[in-house]
């Protein structure tokens, strides 16, 4: 899209040049104008949309890493229970039947990241998340994400 909006950039104003060149009337160059005019405004828009995503994708990873190398619990209670807990996790995504980017997904989910986060994390659209959230709630016969995360841990409180 960018390329296009590009093409459409440089082809406006070389036209927009040559128009003026072979004296084309106001009204032409008005025309012309506008279309330039909104193809840059898109184009620019884009360009910073595109930046703004690579960051909070690499905050993203650059957070998933701190979480990963935080130092594990010494307690052997608590070690314990986090192991049985991702082994039920396992065992209930399977009793769903969930495939394996569901199970991806309700674990990113259960871990607190927003369907966003979770998108630019995976390098999918946030519809396709919502979608593969959506089958998951639906698997697990549970009306949303609260209820969702609520089964793992109700009884642990």
């Amino acid at each position: 899209m960018m390329l296009f909006l590009a093409v459409v950039v440089i082809a406006s104003g070389s036209d927009i040049a040559a128009d003026i060149s072979h004296g084309a009337s106001a009204l032409h160059l008005f025309q012309e104008a506008i279309v330039l005019l909104i193809a840059l405004i898109f184009l620019c828009w884009l360009i910073i949309d595109s930046v703004l995503k690579r960051a909070q994708i690499r905050r993203l990873n650059s957070e998933l890493e701190q979480v990963k190398t935080m130092p594990m619990p010494d307690s052997e209670t608590v070690l314990a229970a986090r192991h049985q807990l991702r082994q039920a996790i396992t065992e209930q995504f399977d009793t769903w039947q969930l495939t394996n980017s569901e199970k991806d997904v309700g674990q990113m989910l259960l871990k607190g990241y927003s369907l966003k986060e979770v998108a630019a994390l995976r390098g999918t659209a946030e519809k396709t998340i919502r979608q593969q959230a959506s089958s998951i709630y639906h698997k697990a016969g549970l009306p949303g994400r609260h209820a969702f995360s609520a089964w793992f841990i109700e009884d642990l409180l």
